[in-house]
């Protein structure tokens, strides 16, 4: 229900934990356990533990999903902007450009300097014109938004 909202907030740099799969109950106790805010669409999962930090999120658009979010919780949605992994959460490690060479295409490791991979399930990360329509997509989110 929130998938796309998940990787959303690993872009900006938030801790998010995502299961496409999970037993309520455990879910449940996984963020009671660990201290987490919960976010969910699922306002009968919410009545099963009303005390549980959360917030029910109203629409099915990625983008007002993350609006409402960012606003409601008064996240920055810049601070650790592309500093996790947004596959597994982990947070992202530099690494020398020599260690990216065999790993990239040749063009890239020419033309980029500052490579980043992820300590856990190994994703190379590089800036390029992706890095640029994120933060352009980020700006544009957010530059009405009243924070």
């Amino acid at each position: 229900m929130v998938g796309k909202l998940a990787r959303w907030l690993r872009i900006l740099g938030y801790d998010t934990l995502y299961f496409k799969e999970i037993d309520n109950s455990r879910l449940l106790e996984l963020a009671r356990s660990e201290g987490r805010w919960l976010i969910t669409r699922d306002a009968r999962l919410l009545e099963r533990r009303p005390g549980l930090p959360h917030t029910l999120i109203r629409d099915d658009r990625p983008e007002r999903q993350l609006q409402q979010i960012v606003r409601e919780l008064h996240l920055s949605p810049s601070a650790g902007l592309l500093t996790r992994c947004i596959e597994c959460n982990t947070v992202l490690e530099s690494i020398p450009k020599e260690q990216a060479r065999t790993s990239v295409p040749p063009y890239v490791f020419r033309t980029q300097e500052q490579f980043s991979r992820c300590p856990d399930c190994g994703r190379l990360y590089w800036k390029g014109t992706h890095e640029e329509r994120i933060r352009e997509r980020i700006k544009k989110l957010f530059e009405a938004l009243p924070l």
